[in-house]
């Protein structure tokens, strides 16, 4: 059971870790720092989540769950920041960015398809540091690709959260069992004991 129980947690997790990585890549690439930062603690839970399941820790594995609630809270977030749902503008707010600079998502400049050419001379409010281009030809745009990355990592963690609840469940069951088992030793049970067949006879010693 034990096998089973890592295997249905590790399963979803390893993959979820992996499409991780690859994003934290290319959001590093962008300098996408509250990307960074999410995906750096989400790795970190994951490997509490699996530590939890080998070590037959439920609470770790409840810490998990949790996370992945919060994690699809974060990556519908970056969603509706592509797709400007509401008052959300990708154009102008830098949110992911913390505000420290103008970089947008990698796959702005490096999409499939995508020709980058600079403007000179560039506007008189573009940094110093920052090239002015225009972007055209992309065959897929970038928002539309974050999109794909945080669609992604929903679903894998709706599977994720789904395996962890039963893991928990199936720990919690086990848990149960063994207290039974044992109950009857904090009741102070004893087993039936054999009587003794012997008789005693009194003895008598001569002065």
């Amino acid at each position: 059971m034990g096998i089973i129980r890592y295997l249905l947690l590790y399963c979803p997790t390893n993959i979820l870790t992996v499409c991780v990585l690859e994003r934290q890549i290319f959001d590093f690439l962008g300098y996408q720092w509250a990307p960074i930062l999410a995906n750096f603690v989400h790795i970190i839970i994951v490997i509490l989540g699996l530590f939890g399941t080998i070590q037959y820790r439920p609470r770790y594995i409840t810490g998990y769950a949790v996370w992945l609630v919060l994690w699809v809270t974060w990556n519908v977030f970056v969603i509706c920041f592509y797709l400007e749902a509401g008052d959300l503008s990708k154009e102008t707010d830098l949110i992911l960015t913390f505000n420290i600079s103008m970089h947008r998502s990698w796959w702005m400049e490096n999409g499939p398809g995508c020709t980058v050419t600079s403007v000179t001379p560039a506007p008189d409010w573009a940094p110093e540091d920052h090239r002015y281009i225009t972007v055209s030809g992309c065959l897929l745009e970038y928002q539309y690709i974050e999109v794909a990355h945080s669609s992604l990592q929903i679903v894998l963690a709706l599977a994720g959260f789904i395996y962890a609840c039963y893991v928990v469940k199936c720990i919690t069951e086990e848990e149960d069992s063994f207290d039974f088992i044992g109950g009857f030793d904090s009741y102070g049970y004893q087993g039936p004991q054999k009587t003794s067949h012997l008789q005693l006879q009194p003895m008598y010693m001569s002065k």
